[in-house]
């Protein structure tokens, strides 16, 4: 027992002496350290940053970048923002905005110095669309961007504007809705999306102010059926609920301003954004150069059924119809897309983009409520073409940073006019600058997307009969419709 117990000692004291040689702990230490650092080493160059350009580099093997943190340091800010270092080769939002002016952050929000996507998107404003209705006052409409401007540059208030506006409020559509079904005694509107008030000066057809439409109505009634629609993408407020070819757009300012393609599908650079997922735009830009197909993702989509409260979509084009050929000629696929098979158009309606007749105050509002789009609509046929008794209204450019010269810079067309120029001037005294005389009795209007040059036809000395102060646009298309 004593030999055997004496042996036991021998080989537990073995063991002792194994692990307090210094050499062993040096060893594990040694052995530990470099497993740590080669974890460290594996962590640091699969970070999803690395992996962001590396994707970036393999999509771009003509011009890589380096695999490197990058800092964007704003002059406006002096404060450096790591977004570009995930975001590299994104689009610069718009030449009036950028990067290396404004940044990122200004406008998003977020964590600037985070690369960690959690960290560095939790405090983004209205996730990736900061011109999103309910956060764009806070993005868009800071003081001295597009909010925060007294008379006479209240104009210059877009954010607050299109709060008002017939395209976020929809109270033409609640109205009319409403008024058929007997829910209210006139087609005044009442309600919009959210409650709006005017505080200044109120002239008819312009209200005061709309109640915000009930949140939760009574199960069963039109106001219940209503809100369905409501919710699912009819304004500005939302996008659409579940979105299809032709209808992909942003909410709020990006609903207009970002364009998306008829199939959602992004076509930048940023590696961050998958190619193959709908629901982004073509870029990660904005634009006051607006196509008619951007417009199109809202309206001229098909026709609501007033009987089932619910939106039947056109059978000419996908979803419901086969897709176009892709060898259709822009021209001809143009006079399909544009307008749903029972619309009437002009020539110049189908030639010009919608952004070339209706002007910002229009689309975006004029920091008035109205309670229908008919009473919002000023523009006609003869603010351009004039009447058969009279040729269209006109003034002066008279200063290089009046309205109508920082409208056409933006455009990216500041070469088409220069003060004393002479252009189409509104009922209201709203300048178009894109429609300029040349000569005597002698028009022409640059397509604000396209560039294309047209002449303006007057309709004084023409073969018009029409009366000019009883007759609306509405009746030109008797004599000019284009015939599909």
């Amino acid at each position: 027992m004593n030999q055997n117990g004496n042996e036991g000692n021998k080989g537990n004291k073995g063991k002792r002496d194994f692990l307090y040689f210094p050499s062993t702990w040096f060893f594990i230490a040694t052995l530990a350290l470099f497993f740590a650092t080669l974890a460290i080493v594996w962590s640091e160059s699969h970070q999803p940053w690395r992996e962001w350009i590396a994707r970036y580099n393999s999509q771009n093997a003509v011009t890589p970048v380096p695999i490197e943190i990058r800092a964007l340091v704003p002059t406006q800010t002096g404060k450096p923002e790591l977004c570009v270092t995930c975001h590299v080769g994104i689009e610069d939002i718009s030449a009036s905005h950028p990067a290396e002016t404004f940044g990122c952050v200004v406008c998003h929000g977020g964590q600037p110095r985070a690369l960690d996507q959690d960290r560095a998107h939790a405090t983004m404003r209205g996730g990736r669309n900061p011109s999103a209705l309910e956060v764009a006052a806070q993005s868009c409409g800071q003081a001295n961007c597009h909010g925060g401007y007294a008379d006479p540059d209240a104009e210059r208030n877009h954010v607050d504007r299109v709060l008002k506006s017939v395209q976020a409020t929809y109270a033409g559509g609640i109205a009319h809705v409403r008024f058929s079904f007997g829910a209210q005694k006139s087609p005044t509107a009442l309600f919009g999306n959210r409650a709006v008030s005017d505080a200044t000066q109120v002239l008819s057809p312009q209200l005061r102010a709309l109640e915000m439409f009930p949140a939760n109505p009574v199960s069963g009634t039109l106001d219940a059926k209503m809100i369905a629609c409501l919710n699912g993408g009819c304004h500005l407020w939302t996008t659409p609920a579940k979105p299809q070819a032709y209808q992909y757009r942003g909410s709020g300012c990006a609903a207009c301003h970002y364009v998306y393609a008829d199939d959602g599908l992004y076509r930048g650079k940023d590696a961050t954004i998958a190619r193959d997922q709908p629901g982004h735009g073509v870029a990660h830009q904005l634009t006051t150069a607006i196509p008619f197909s951007q417009c199109n993702h809202c309206h001229n989509r098909g026709n609501y059924d007033l009987r089932t409260m619910q939106f039947d979509r056109r059978d000419d084009l996908p979803p419901v119809a086969r897709p176009l050929s892709a060898q259709m000629p822009p021209e001809g696929r143009r006079l399909i897309e544009y307008y749903q098979p029972i619309g009437e158009f002009t020539k110049c309606e189908v030639e010009l983009n919608c952004v070339d007749c209706h002007t910002a105050q229009e689309a975006m509002g004029d920091g008035h409520i109205y309670g229908s789009k008919k009473d919002a609509q000023y523009v006609q046929c003869q603010t351009c073409h004039g009447t058969p008794a009279s040729k269209p209204q006109t003034a002066i450019i008279k200063d290089a940073n009046e309205l109508a010269m920082r409208q056409a810079r933006i455009n990216g067309h500041a070469e088409f006019i220069k003060v004393g120029d002479q252009v189409i001037a509104t009922a209201r005294g709203e300048l178009l600058w894109s429609i300029k005389q040349i000569a005597p009795n002698k028009f022409v209007q640059i397509d604000k997307v396209s560039g294309k040059i047209y002449n303006v036809p007057l309709a004084q000395g023409s073969q018009c009969t029409q009366d000019g102060k009883t007759q609306t646009s509405d009746y030109c298309h008797e004599c000019h419709k284009v015939v599909r």
